[in-house]
């Protein structure tokens, strides 16, 4: 988790009058339509950028899956399959910065992106974030470097990628502790002890999220790459609160909480994936400013910029578990059945940690019986851990770390 110092000091009003007018950019520039875009699924195509690195954003009124079709040795230009949105009429425009121009048709039911560079470039990072914060499109980002720049965790443009900085007085207890150079992910098997969850045919909710917590676990203790906190391994009840407690002290990277579905038709199946609503982003918020065990004191003496540099923290850690959420489904689909609906936002308890990312995994209908079958089969446990490892290996792989202020549909 970056955790990287605002110095504060003579300076927090400023920056405050900054957000309040509005002024704050990110080092590449304003994310602006360069050419308005209407056709289809597409809303919109914004650009904004410079030399050491442009953004590409497609606001969309539906999710789509990116795949690279053009060959990664190709530096004049890329072309991307974007699955599950229709175009409609073909797009084109202008580019900025790297980009030269840029092109969107559908075609034989595929929609394709051809981004043509100024010079050699290649695409750093690309990510799909859903709607929330008020903005009710999807947004698909891309961002473009310049081919021969470093790895996008030593360049410049690192202030943009890594944006909301949390100051050192946000940081818990743990974060300045020695770090063993392993990520810390936070494991927690939902329910527990005396709350047993969801009944199925033949099995509690409480068992099964246990046994595949231990999956996960030992998956990822496997790679030899993370530390792995269980917020309980045994058949006890842990408090929710303290299950996010466990998560700021660790100073955890990541937060997954793992459960499972139930409902009143047994004809419904299928995983789904929740990250922190509108709502909880106020509550917890509320949380970080009121209450002492989950505070994220700021230093600051005016309480506005206080409240403001918690928004920007909370922002960044929404986004990291938004984009979190979409790996988890890209590796998922296909090998576990997923609801139609599968990417969705509430308030829960554990989610309310404004600095860790935090998702919940619901991993299918413990009330339907071909799910249930599979949540306690432990081939398709493992499948399932093997699965989100992935997912995790990527998440980090790929150093997710952006201003979501950089890139708001205005």
């Amino acid at each position: 988790m970056i955790r990287r110092a605002w110095r504060l000091a003579g300076k927090g009003q400023l920056w405050l009058a900054a957000l309040m007018a509005g002024a704050i950019v990110i080092a590449t520039g304003d994310i602006t339509p360069v050419e308005a875009a209407s056709s289809g699924d597409v809303v919109n195509v914004r650009l904004g950028g410079a030399p050491g690195q442009t953004r590409l954003v497609i606001d969309l009124q539906s999710s789509v899956k990116g795949e690279l079709l053009s060959r990664e040795a190709d530096q004049q230009r890329a072309v991307l399959g974007l699955s599950g949105a229709d175009v409609g009429a073909s797009l084109s425009g202008q580019g900025q910065g790297l980009i030269k121009g840029w092109k969107l048709d559908t075609t034989a039911g595929m929609t394709r992106l051809r981004l043509d560079f100024n010079g050699n470039a290649r695409i750093a990072r690309r990510f799909l974030l859903p709607p929330a914060d008020g903005i009710g499109t999807y947004r698909y980002v891309i961002d473009v470097v310049p081919a021969d720049a470093p790895a996008p965790q030593t360049v410049a443009a690192k202030a943009v990628a890594d944006t909301a900085p949390i100051p050192p007085a946000l940081r818990t207890e743990a974060a300045d502790k020695p770090r063993t150079g392993k990520k810390i992910i936070v494991v927690d098997a939902g329910h527990g002890g005396h709350d047993p969850g969801a009944r199925g045919a033949s099995s509690w909710e409480k068992d099964v999220n246990l046994a595949a917590a231990k999956a996960l676990k030992a998956r990822l203790e496997a790679t030899g790459r993370y530390k792995v906190i269980m917020t309980r391994d045994s058949d006890v009840y842990v408090d929710k609160v303290a299950r996010v407690r466990i998560a700021r002290n660790a100073n955890a990277d990541l937060f997954i909480s793992l459960h499972s579905d139930s409902g009143p038709n047994t004809a419904t199946k299928g995983a789904s994936i929740y990250t922190l609503s509108d709502s909880g982003t106020e509550r917890a918020a509320r949380n970080a400013m009121n209450r002492g065990d989950w505070a994220l004191p700021t230093g600051a003496t005016d309480k506005t910029v206080g409240r403001i540099l918690i928004d920007l923290t909370q922002r960044a850690t929404k986004n990291r578990s938004a984009t979190f959420a979409e790996l988890m489904l890209d590796n998922l689909d296909g090998d576990v059945p997923l609801l139609k609906s599968s990417h969705r936002q509430a308030g829960f308890v554990v989610l309310l940690a404004a600095d860790v990312p935090a998702v919940l995994l619901e991993m299918g209908f413990i009330t339907n019986e071909e799910d249930e079958k599979r949540l306690n089969d432990s081939g398709d446990r493992n499948r399932l851990a093997s699965q989100l490892v992935k997912a995790i290996d990527q998440y980090f792989a790929n150093d997710v770390r952006y201003a979501s202020f950089g890139f708001v549909a205005r």
